[in-house]
């Protein structure tokens, strides 16, 4: 299968990227103009590369057109960061997604999967299901949900299968500085103490080849489409997974469990219900430590 990949310099897109090459998959990677990709080094001999930016339409349309993707895999996104979940600029990329897919869907693509988030239900004190009311509280959020409700809608009418990847909480080699989970590792191996809740929040987290699976399995199927959780089904206490990294890294280091109070809107359960995917034959296989130990071994 021939699939264009957006976003595939970012942190998940690199490793749907790499899963794509390693299962035979043709894959051509959407790069911004100027963008060095550092993620994709060791694998831009196995890539198709174009240039283009999500909101340059002539140009997306001459790629398309001249690559013609059995299947888009739609990772790209402007404000991925917490400082921009409430900009407006958020809005943007529900245009980006909607004109992407009527692009794809005139250069013959007929399979479209796309990237949403957890972010789409808001906060919950439940394992959340596809099925739960949407109630997003950020930005980010609703252009989540709106961007994945349009697609849905244009790719009935033209004939697209799609399916809107709902991702939760993820890690692994490449993360993102100022995620969770590169944030801890950066500040355990400089030896920083840190000012911590008491952990007992029940928080998933999933490593990012598992994620990458996860896209390309839905790619694969023949039937599957609508929207799917991307997330761990377990959910281990904060604390926990500190202390493993801690464990991992220095076991002198102290932590200050328990410094800091919860917020008012602090989220005590993040889990998400992943028995849609599991139907497909999905299932996660790296365990926390397993990841967490690759995590800090990666982390420059």
């Amino acid at each position: 299968m021939r699939v264009l990949v957006t976003g595939a310099s970012g942190f998940l897109g690199s490793h749907l990227a790499a899963d794509l090459v390693a299962r035979g998959h043709e894959v051509v990677a959407l790069l911004r103009p100027g963008s060095q990709a550092p993620r994709l080094a060791g694998l831009m001999d196995r890539l198709r590369v174009v240039h283009a930016t999500l909101e340059d339409r002539a140009a997306l349309n001459r790629h398309l057109t001249t690559v013609r993707p059995d299947a888009i895999a739609h990772l790209g996104w402007d404000g991925v960061g917490n400082v921009d979940r409430n900009a407006p600029r958020q809005a943007r990329n529900v245009g980006t997604t909607v004109d992407l897919l009527a692009l794809a869907a005139d250069a013959g693509a007929r399979i479209f999967v796309g990237a949403g988030s957890q972010a789409e239900y808001g906060p919950c004190d439940h394992v959340i299901r596809e099925t739960d009311p949407t109630r997003p509280t950020t930005l980010y959020g609703h252009a989540k949900l709106a961007a994945g409700a349009m697609a849905d809608r244009l790719a009935a009418l033209r004939d697209v299968r799609f399916a809107w990847l709902r991702v939760f909480s993820t890690y692994g080699a490449g993360d993102n500085p100022g995620w969770l989970i590169s944030d801890l590792i950066g500040k355990l191996k400089r030896r920083e103490r840190m000012a911590l809740t008491r952990g007992e929040q029940r928080w998933g987290f999933l490593h990012a080849r598992d994620a990458a699976a996860a896209f390309r399995t839905v790619l694969e199927s023949d039937t599957a489409h609508g929207v799917f959780n991307v997330g761990s089904p377990d959910a281990p206490p904060l604390r926990d997974t500190i202390l493993t990294l801690r464990d991992l890294i220095d076991p002198t280091v102290e932590l200050g469990f328990g410094e800091v109070p919860y917020r008012p809107d602090q989220v005590m359960l993040l889990q998400a219900d992943i028995a849609r995917l599991v139907a497909l034959g999905w299932r996660p296989e790296v365990d926390l430590r397993r990841g967490l130990a690759e995590a800090v071994a990666a982390h420059a």
